[in-house]
C-alpha cells in the first residue's frame, strides 16, 4: 500500500510487483517505473484513490495498461496502451477514484 500526503513517491529500479497495489494519495506524485522491475503476476490491479495528484507509469515492452475502472472527476488520462493484447507481459487494471488528479504513461528513457 501507498499512502502519501503531498510530495513525491518513486518507486524503480529493481522492484518486486505484487499482483495488487493501494494507492492512496492526496497532493502526491507517485511514480511506478516498470522498466526493471520484477513481475510477479502477468495481471496487476491498482487501487487508487488520489485526490490532487499524479500517477506516473512508465511503462515497459509489452505491457497493456486498462483505465476502465476509473471514476473520474476532472481528472485526466495520458494512456498509450487501452487494449487488452493476448500477448501482454503485463497487463495493469487501474479502478478507483482520482479528484483533480492525471494518470500518465511514459516511455523509458534510453
Amino acid at each position: 500500500m501507498i499512502r502519501q500526503g503531498g510530495g513525491k513517491y518513486v518507486q524503480e529500479g529493481r522492484w518486486l510487483v505484487l499482483a495488487r497495489i493501494e494507492l492512496r494519495t492526496q497532493l502526491c506524485r507517485v511514480t511506478l517505473d516498470f522498466t526493471h522491475a520484477v513481475i510477479t503476476s502477468n495481471v496487476l490491479r491498482i487501487d487508487a484513490d488520489m485526490v490532487h495528484g499524479k500517477l506516473v507509469i512508465v511503462s515497459s515492452p509489452g505491457m497493456v495498461i486498462d483505465t476502465g475502472g476509473l471514476n473520474r472527476t476532472y481528472s485526466k488520462l495520458k494512456v498509450h496502451s487501452k487494449d487488452f493484447a493476448a500477448d501482454a507481459r503485463l497487463h495493469v487494471e487501474l479502478a478507483g477514484t482520482l479528484l483533480h488528479a492525471k494518470v500518465i504513461e511514459r516511455r523509458p528513457r534510453r
